[in-house]
């Protein structure tokens, strides 16, 4: 799971961020929790400016994002006691928006690639299994928060904050599961 690295008392006042939030001390996590015992099993990474989405890839490994920067980080979580965070790509489109944007909700697709809602950029970027962007998907919304395959056909359906809104897309394949595949 992720941690912001932050209450949001602490950086939002209302609908709006407090002036200077960009600038706080973010101290944005990811962990590996037990979920059978409830407790923490390792922090993965710390620091993170604003960490969000999260992901497990078809490669096995985790992938999180920070929605300050617009990085997705790529964690080897299985064959690593002590993982390092490796740059995988960035999703923010420059100049789409003044105000703040970032990645936040992401999936992976059959295909291999992310698929990744970046909130206040009205799209849903996709990197390339070598972390290059493949695609931006145009929505009707400006704030896409998360996204998920379908169970049937090739689709991803997207919440949207901005108009209040379940947006879906057609895309080239279906998803992965949204789990850690059996080890067993």
């Amino acid at each position: 799971m992720t941690d912001s690295g932050l209450a949001a008392t602490d950086f939002i006042n209302g609908q709006e961020f407090v002036p200077g939030y960009m600038d706080f001390d973010w101290d944005g996590r990811v962990y590996e929790i037990d979920p059978v015992a409830m407790k923490i099993r390792r922090v993965l990474d710390r620091k993170i400016r604003f960490t969000n989405g999260i992901a497990f890839g078809p490669d096995n490994e985790l992938y999180a994002n920070a929605s300050f920067t617009g990085e997705i980080y790529r964690y080897d979580v299985l064959g690593n006691s002590t993982p390092k965070r490796v740059l995988f790509g960035n999703v923010l489109q420059p100049d789409s928006n003044p105000d703040f944007k970032g990645p936040d909700g992401m999936a992976f697709g059959t295909d291999g690639r992310l698929y990744c809602t970046v909130y206040n950029q009205k799209n849903v970027t996709v990197l390339d299994r070598n972390g290059n962007v493949a695609d931006r998907l145009a929505l009707d919304g400006p704030q896409p928060t998360n996204c998920a395959f379908t169970l049937e056909g090739k689709r991803l359906r997207v919440t949207e904050v901005g108009k209040g809104q379940v947006e879906e897309l057609e895309v080239p394949c279906t998803g992965l599961p949204l789990h850690l595949p059996n080890l067993e």
